[in-house]
């Protein structure tokens, strides 16, 4: 007896992406966007572990939503920012410029996919550059926490010039960096009445709790 004869629902196929040419908000399937980024491994996947872009998004973004002095939509919206930071990759997978005009091009492409991305997830075009450099910071904490936890075999000469976050980082299989992906994608996206609605039902973080020990 199949899935479908059993009465299952059957999933609906996602849309992929594609052509980075010319990528709109209508074109971004957030579903497929957190396959591709937990299919796809940090740094090349130069790590003694398998570690996701899809789940150090997750972690740079919990630490940016935990950090205090920001306004309750501020640290919302930057969360949301530090979460999808990387779906340029996500169109522009294996595009290796070979030329400072390939790499111009390259540039602009990226820019209209993080505008159409930052759109279809109900973001501002434009991050502003003080909410910018902050994100940056916690993202190379990030990167530090990672050589220490996932990368432990790298030369102590290699430096570290931010200090690591505290938490410590594990491998976690793409399956459930998906998921955990997607499920803090709809808790930062979502109006704000549902979210206020259900923070209060689920009483901490699913995706914390997986990215983490």
């Amino acid at each position: 007896m199949t899935a479908n004869t059993a009465g299952a629902k059957p999933r609906a196929p996602l849309t992929w992406p594609g052509d980075p040419e010319d990528v709109t908000a209508e074109d971004v399937d957030f579903e497929a966007l957190a396959h591709v980024l937990a299919n796809t491994c940090r740094r090349g996947g130069c790590c003694r572990q398998y570690h996701s872009i899809a789940a150090h998004a997750v972690i740079v973004s919990e630490e940016i939503a935990a950090l205090d002095g920001l306004e309750d939509e501020d640290r919302r919206t930057l969360a949301l920012h530090a979460l999808i930071a990387n779906a340029p990759s996500v169109w522009l997978r294996g595009r290796l410029p070979d030329s400072q005009r390939a790499a111009d091009r390259t540039g602009k492409l990226a820019t209209g996919i993080e505008t159409a991305v930052r759109r279809a997830a109900g973001l501002n075009a434009v991050l502003e550059e003080e909410h910018g450099e902050l994100l940056r910071f916690v993202n190379r904490m990030a990167a530090a926490a990672e050589r220490r936890d996932i990368m432990d075999d790298a030369p102590a000469s290699a430096g570290v010039a931010f200090p690591p976050l505290k938490r410590r980082i594990r491998s976690m299989p793409p399956d459930k960096a998906a998921a955990a992906w997607l499920a803090r994608f709809r808790a930062l996206a979502e109006p704000e009445d549902e979210r206020k609605g259900r923070g209060a039902a689920d009483g901490g973080s699913e995706a914390g709790d997986a990215a983490r020990d």
